[in-house]
Parts: C-alpha cells; sequence; structure tokens
C-alpha cells in the first residue's frame, strides 16, 4: 500500500485557488491514501467568527468536498482533508475522509488550540475507524497530537495507520508522534503546512513543516523539509500495524493494567 502526504503553503481566504493547486498535484501522486493538511483550503489565521462562517463549507455539499470527492473518484484514491466544517449554525475545524464513493467519515477536532476556542467549537464526533479496503485509518487533528488519549482510542478500535492533518506551530509534535506510533504501534502521516501568517496583529504564526510518516516500531519513515511545498511517498504494509507484540511475552494492549488506570482517567 502507498501512504502519502501533501505538505502546502495555502494563502489565507483563496479557497478555489488554494484547492485547484491540490487537484493539481494530486493528478502526479501515486497512491493509495493522501493527507492534507488541517484547513489546506482556507488557511488558519482567522480574525473573527463572522470570517470563518464566511469561509467554512457544509459536508459534503460544500465546493471543497465535491472537488475532492471528483478527483477521488477520477484517480480512485483515499483522501483525508482538513477542512471549515458549518452544521447547524457551528462551526467546526474537521477532518473529512473521501474515497472514490464519495464521503466516508468526519472528525471534528476535540482538542481546539489557542485562538480556536474563541471561533470553533469543540469536536462532537468520536474517534472512529474507517476500513478502506488496504488498511484501516482514523482521523486526529493537529493539537490532538498532545492527549495520548486520541491515538489510543484509535488504536483500540483497530486502527492501522493515524491521518493526522495539521498546522503546526510548536517544535514538539514531528518528536512526540513517534512516541505515539511506538506506544499503540501503528503507523501516522501527518501532514502539516509551511509559510507565514500573520494576520492578527502581534501574533505572527510561523509553521514548521516536517511532515512526516512514522512506523509502527517509530522509525521516520519519510520526514519533509521546514519550509518547502513537498509530497511525500511511502509504500508500507499495514498489517505490521496489528502485530502488537514488543517481546515473545509483551503485547502493548494484553499488558494493559486498566483496572489501576480507570480512576485515573474517569
Amino acid at each position: 500500500m502507498r501512504i502519502a502526504f501533501l505538505q502546502t503553503s495555502p494563502v489565507f481566504g483563496t479557497i478555489k485557488e488554494n484547492v485547484e493547486r491540490v487537484v493539481d498535484k494530486i493528478y502526479s501522486i501515486d497512491a493509495h491514501l493522501l493527507v492534507l493538511p488541517e484547513l489546506f483550503n482556507t488557511g488558519y489565521q482567522f480574525k473573527s467568527k463572522k470570517e470563518v462562517s464566511l469561509l467554512a463549507e457544509e459536508v459534503p455539499t460544500g465546493w471543497t468536498s465535491q472537488r475532492l470527492i471528483q478527483i477521488a473518484k477520477n484517480k480512485g484514491i483515499f483522501i483525508v482533508a482538513g477542512i471549515a466544517e458549518k452544521k447547524g449554525g457551528r462551526l467546526y475545524n474537521s477532518s473529512i475522509l473521501i474515497g472514490p464513493r464519495g464521503l466516508i467519515g468526519r472528525y471534528r477536532k476535540a482538542h481546539l488550540f489557542w485562538n480556536e476556542k474563541r471561533f470553533f467549537t469543540a469536536g462532537n464526533t468520536p474517534f472512529e475507524v474507517y476500513n478502506i479496503g488496504l488498511a484501516r485509518v482514523g482521523m486526529m487533528i493537529c493539537f490532538d497530537w498532545l492527549f495520548p488519549e486520541a491515538a489510543r482510542a484509535l488504536a483500540l478500535k483497530g486502527a492501522d495507520i493515524i491521518c493526522h492533518p495539521s498546522n503546526l506551530v510548536l517544535p514538539h509534535c514531528p518528536q512526540a508522534m513517534i512516541t505515539r506510533c511506538l506506544e499503540n504501534r501503528v503507523f501516522a502521516i501527518t501532514a502539516n503546512r509551511i509559510g507565514v501568517e500573520q494576520r492578527v496583529k502581534g501574533q505572527k504564526l510561523k509553521f514548521i513543516g516536517q511532515s512526516q510518516i512514522v512506523a509502527p516500531d517509530g522509525k521516520i519513515l519519510y520526514r519533509a523539509s521546514i519550509n518547502k511545498e513537498e509530497i511525500g511517498i511511502i509504500e508500507i504494509d499495514p498489517k505490521l500495524a496489528r502485530n502488537k507484540n514488543i517481546t515473545p511475552l509483551n503485547n502493548i494492549f494484553k499488558d494493559r493494567r486498566k483496572k489501576f488506570y480507570k480512576p485515573i482517567i474517569d
């Protein structure tokens, strides 16, 4: 199975231009599964909730979803993409999974970062896993990396691959995702963006790039640059993520002492 990310540099607010640039690149990508960054079509640094509302789209009837559905059908590819979603008067920082037959699933970001809390509603969707034939995939978004429960929930539900659209500005995520893969024995595709946004006075955001694909043993299979648009493609065997044994006597799920964890989690 060939999996890929696309590291981009969107121009804020120019949805059709951002999406068409991505679609042009998708035509050149030979992969079964592709992950795009968080808010890949809009850009990240909103000034107001009204601005989010103007740029957010319904799923799957919005222009971005429909365009991705079209290219997924034409290419026979599965795509995970981060977009601003509007639904029932609420705004969500969402990730959608699209395949050749259309929308498969959506995930609304559970752990909002910084000013996202001013504009978006915290996600109300569970961490779900979807069977796309060659693999079982789940979705997290950006700041979810800091919460181990997110990746663990997906792993416990059978995810082989965690798809992780991101707009990273903190430096820690690329290394932290190695640990998420090790402790859950899963593959992870983090698709980040590059560039700078400073639409709010005194709040300059510099995105760190370093999109990456990590294996269940923690090996970095591909890590992108910090400042260039880039496509990363790697061939994997998703079945490697189904072996949860560390030694002949140690299994990361069977060895859990859940009776000692529950009081802490609750």
